[in-house]
């Protein structure tokens, strides 16, 4: 008896050791998976400090364009650590959903000063649309009277690499604008949470908008600094113009690191869950078909009062809340799937599109927004899904485009696959 308790003994202080030693080696090789491990473009003052010392600078922001401190759960704002080394921010421009993050999707926003440092914000989405622009993918633009004065521009958002997230239409006219008024602008680079992966149908010229302004697909695999770098580089912009482009560029980073944004990029992208599903459930934004707006599961879970109860057993109403003042099928039932525990991942899913394609009681309804084919790039995709095609069907429709597409991406890549 003594002689089991003792080989008991000895295996458990076996086991104890072993897995001391794991945790050990574990904490000696930190992953790039940590956010901490990685830093943003905003953090290396000492890099883009030198380039705006002593001249009056427009900054491009919202909530998101954080310094962070010790970890990503504490920060300070960029336009309030650059005012106290002493930088002079004549204005800043705000993007959809404005300069604190909180206003709806496609909500028109009007200029303001910020309450808390007096600087001027200028709206680059809402009532200060430019006139001389008639194609509606140039309206939200800085103009020459914003620019005046302005000896550069600090870009500095969060992306999550989505070709329809307008985060990048933002960064596609101020860089039209600054090339055509001469002024250099500086890029503060961010990680992509989607950056694993490419996929998705190019854009099409006939389907140009705000909600894609780029010859490239839903989903490109790409930070915003080197979708920038390609703008540029591919003479995406107004006339083949280029600007003076500087980016200031991530440390620890690869398009292989997962990453946790600390700050919500937007009110109805709230964790790590809704922006991995946000790629394939967006085009539903297009559809009959609620993403969730409304509730606090938005872009993860999806449902309509004409899918059948039998087949889509989740249920949701939405209501008005932060980021959906008034959400598609407010106060009525939805039926949908909840899809909050689905598995992450790393290529489009358009199955759930084409099978509540399929279940609707209401067909003649289902694409009645005109949305869609710009959120989808083309007009094929809604073409396809009616005439009942596979996910692998269509998505076979894209590859050639898609392999010329990457092929071109390489040219600009600055951290590794």
């Amino acid at each position: 008896m003594v002689k089991r308790i003792l080989q008991i003994t000895v295996l458990l202080l076996f086991v104890a050791t072993l897995c001391c030693r794991q945790s050990s080696e574990n904490k000696k090789s930190p992953s790039v998976n940590k956010n901490n491990y990685i830093v943003v473009g905003a953090n290396q003052t000492e890099n883009y400090i030198p380039l705006i010392k002593g001249k009056n600078i427009a900054v491009v922001a919202n909530n998101t364009s954080v310094i962070f401190k010790s970890d990503t759960k504490q920060y300070t704002h960029l336009v309030d650590s650059l005012l106290s080394l002493g930088i002079h921010i004549s204005k800043v421009f705000a993007p959809e959903h404005g300069f604190r993050g909180a206003a709806d999707a496609g909500e028109d926003l009007t200029d303001t000063t910020d309450t808390k440092t007096g600087i001027p914000i200028i709206s680059l989405y809402g009532e200060n649309k430019n006139p001389s622009q008639k194609q509606i993918y140039n309206y939200r633009k800085p103009t020459p009277e914003h620019l005046k004065n302005v000896d550069a521009v600090l870009f500095d958002i969060q992306d999550v690499g989505v070709r329809f997230y307008t985060y990048i239409s933002t960064l596609h006219n101020v860089m039209e604008a600054c090339a055509e008024n001469s002024i250099p602008i500086i890029v503060l680079d961010r990680p992509n949470p989607n950056g694993h992966y490419v996929d998705g149908p190019v854009l099409e010229k006939d389907t140009k908008s705000f909600a894609g302004l780029g010859p490239i697909p839903i989903v490109y695999g790409m930070t915003i600094g080197e979708y920038a770098l390609m703008t540029n580089g591919e003479k995406w912009l107004n006339n083949g113009v280029k600007c003076d482009l500087t980016v200031i560029t991530l440390k620890n980073y690869t398009h292989k690191s997962t990453y946790s944004l600390p700050l919500r990029p937007s009110p109805n992208l709230p964790n790590d869950k809704s922006i991995n599903l946000y790629p394939s459930l967006c085009l539903f934004e297009g559809t009959d078909v609620s993403c969730g707006r409304g509730t606090d599961m938005q872009f993860q879970i999806f449902g309509s009062p004409n899918l059948p109860k039998d087949t889509y057993h989740f249920t949701f109403i939405p209501q008005p809340n932060f980021g959906s003042k008034n959400p598609k099928h407010m106060g009525q039932e939805c039926h949908g799937l909840n899809l909050s525990k689905a598995k992450d991942l790393d290529q489009l899913n358009f199955s759930w599109l084409i099978d509540a394609y399929a279940a609707t009681s209401e067909k003649d309804k289902f694409f009645e927004y005109e949305a869609f084919n710009k959120l989808a790039g083309n007009t094929k995709l809604k073409q396809q899904i009616e005439q009942g095609l596979s996910m692998d069907e269509i998505r076979e429709t894209w590859q050639t485009d898609l392999t010329a597409f990457k092929k071109t991406r390489a040219k600009y890549l600055l951290y590794n696959d």
